[in-house]
């Protein structure tokens, strides 16, 4: 069969179906991030602590980091297939969300304490959230081997960069809209009930998608019985004895520490150290996605077309390291400079994963990369259960300076200082770790520094 006649290289079917599984990462970063900007209304209506707050936005990589699912999801993507794993997935979103939503409209669960001093509608939401946070992880393992399928030898980094942008239109989405949703109805069980709607309509899109998958395993004369003979446990071995792949995921985890779980407090910073509206507060945060949508595709165009991925991750990280740390700046309080950091720190949050996730099919073999993937995602989810953790009791233990009263109802003050100075010291580890990317490519000759698109 000619080239010319394969689906993948039609431009347009190729930016179809990675605008459909976009569609689906866009449900879910918005599903993920739903509760973000609620911490305050949690703390009012539901009686939540900074503490359970904490435990909740770690969840999400409960199961994943201690049941080690997404390392089953990854073997299960390289054995199965990407409709088999991407299917599966967004059932595992669509039965969390159901939970959780369950869970919060509960208010009998707020009087009943349950594991570790927590509330029983905390530990309900926790596991569904849990469950969630299965499905979008192995659902992001499963559309970024989706993406190298489609696109790889072509323009790979910019389609991750536009597949990343509109995803984090969901996160843009949820912080913007979920306050307002939540101020209107005084209680955060519809912006739950909004998240689901729209995740629902995310697994159909995958759905759809999955028909045109199909028809391109056909033509590469691809079936389930040839991928799973494709991979085998040896594979494994050769992942995590390579220093490359450990350099990137380490630089993952770090970066993504100060990303994810920042988000999840953004709002609650904005609130306490900009003094902003509770119902206007999401707005601030809901810029920084808005930047990496516009930038991250430049980004990924440019590493496409000129290469020098390793220099983006090492700039990215540094801009983030100081963007922390002015937000820990006491003498910063206006809320004009919050939007300017967090504008700023929308560029940083692009640079890094513009080159990190095309860095690692240079790395690593085509046929391995969903367990590639599925690793360093775990890898990942280690920091983004324990980040907010550990936020979250700092914040009840070091950082309350008194109360005020919002809405009528008297809430604690926190000073983000600490917080904001664990974040920046976290992020300074990946400078380091993009530098050693740099030197390590050089040594092996991965072509980090190269373009993408071969001519």
């Amino acid at each position: 069969m000619k080239n010319n006649s394969l689906l993948k290289d039609s431009a347009v079917i190729r930016w179809s179906m990675l605008f459909l599984v976009s569609l689906t990462m866009f449900a879910a970063y918005l599903a993920s991030d739903i509760f973000s900007p609620l911490k305050t209304m949690l703390e009012q209506h539901n009686l939540w602590s900074s503490t359970e707050y904490g435990w909740f936005s770690s969840s999400y990589s409960l199961f994943n980091v201690f049941l080690g699912m997404l390392i089953l999801g990854g073997l299960l993507l390289d054995k199965m297939g990407i409709r088999f794993s991407g299917i599966t997935s967004c059932l595992f979103m669509v039965i969390g969300l159901v939970i959780k939503y369950w869970a919060i409209t509960k208010p009998e669960l707020i009087e009943q304490t349950s594991i570790f001093g927590l509330k029983a509608q905390v530990v309900w939401v926790v596991v569904g959230f849990g469950i969630f946070g299965v499905g979008a992880e192995v659902a992001g393992i499963t559309v970024s081997k989706t993406i190298v399928k489609w696109f790889k030898g072509k323009e790979l980094a910019l389609a991750m960069g536009m597949q990343l942008a509109i995803a984090r239109i969901g996160s843009a989405a949820a912080l913007i809209f979920s306050p307002m949703i939540a101020a209107k109805y005084q209680s955060v069980s519809p912006s739950v009930l909004f998240g689901l709607a729209l995740m629902v309509a995310g697994a159909f899109a995958f759905i759809v998608y999955s028909f045109y998958d199909k028809k391109l395993d056909k033509e590469l004369s691809l079936d389930i019985n040839n991928q799973e003979e494709s991979f085998n446990w040896n594979d494994v071995k050769s992942i995590i004895t390579n220093k490359g792949f450990w350099l990137i995921a380490l630089l993952c985890v770090v970066f993504y520490s100060a990303a994810f779980p920042f988000i999840k407090f953004a709002t609650d910073l904005m609130v306490n150290k900009f003094s902003v509206d509770p119902k206007l507060a999401g707005t601030i945060p809901g810029m920084l996605p808005f930047g990496a949508i516009i930038l991250t595709p430049l980004f990924g165009r440019i590493y496409d077309k000129y290469g020098h991925g390793a220099d983006l991750m090492i700039i990215g990280s540094f801009m983030i390291v100081i963007i922390h740390s002015l937000f820990a700046a006491p003498f910063i309080t206006h809320w004009v400079a919050a939007v300017i950091l967090m504008i700023l720190l929308g560029v940083a949050f692009s640079m890094v994963p513009s080159a990190m996730w095309p860095s690692l099919a240079k790395i690593m073999p085509e046929r391995q990369l969903g367990t590639t993937y599925a690793l360093t995602f775990y890898i990942q989810n280690i920091g983004l259960w324990g980040m907010p953790v550990l936020i979250g009791f700092v914040l009840d233990k070091y950082c309350i300076i008194g109360t005020h009263v919002i809405n009528g109802i008297e809430v604690n003050k926190y000073d983000y200082t600490l917080p904001m100075m664990i974040f920046a010291g976290m992020c300074s580890f990946a400078i380091l770790l993009a530098y050693m990317v740099k030197i390590e490519d050089k040594k092996k000759g991965y072509g980090l520094q190269l373009p993408n698109i071969k001519k």
